[in-house]
């Protein structure tokens, strides 16, 4: 029976960009099927002891840069480390990838899509004209999943979101969970696949 790893993401993480397509790599290898669940840190920092990046002491700012750049190198992925539009708000992009997702559609190139927008492209996804170029050059219909999503009605899909993480224990991202089982950052995509095959 194929298994399902439940997949926590804020749209505007680099730890989210680093670990996305590789996630998909291993769930293809496996034969697993992924839930695809955008969600926003500013849900989950408050309720569960986080810092967004501005509040962290600068020791903590500066070690993250070095490991940015760490794994930048190890994965080879294209990643502008202090990128033009970043810290931004990654609410408008996880209620445009939610509603994509409530409409039937999978959301894993749309939301590599946004994820490299901010990170490869130095682009604002917190800008909605930016977020409709994105979904159309995903073969969506932009504008009518911005004007579904900018509603009471995509906000709620957000807010679900977000407490369907705090009911699984997450308070990061990306956050993975299989059989039951959480795994927190894309560091740990090694231990995910162990826990497909048996391993763990």
């Amino acid at each position: 029976m194929s298994q399902t790893i439940t997949y926590y993401l804020s749209l505007v993480s680099p730890w989210t960009y680093l670990g996305h397509a590789r996630l998909g790599e291993i769930a293809a290898r496996h034969g697993a099927t992924i839930d695809y669940v955008p969600i926003t840190v500013s849900g989950i920092f408050p309720r569960t002891g986080g810092l967004p990046l501005p509040k962290r002491a600068p020791e903590r700012q500066a070690y993250r840069l070095v490991e940015l750049q760490r794994w930048k190198q190890v994965l080879s992925v294209p990643l502008t480390v202090q990128p033009k539009y970043f810290p931004t708000d990654d609410r408008p992009a996880a209620r445009l990838a939610l509603t994509a997702k409530a409409r039937g559609h999978d959301i894993a190139g749309l939301s590599l899509a946004v994820l490299r927008a901010c990170w490869a492209e130095e682009r604002d996804i917190a800008d909605l004209a930016t977020l409709r170029e994105i979904a159309d050059a995903c073969g969506l219909d932009g504008q009518a999943l911005l004007d579904e999503s900018e509603t009471q009605a995509g906000q709620q899909r957000l807010d679900d979101a977000c407490e369907q993480a705090i009911a699984a224990g997450c308070f990061g991202v990306p956050w993975y969970e299989v059989a039951g089982e959480p795994f927190w950052g894309q560091d740990r995509l090694n231990l995910v696949e162990k826990k497909l095959t048996g391993e763990l």
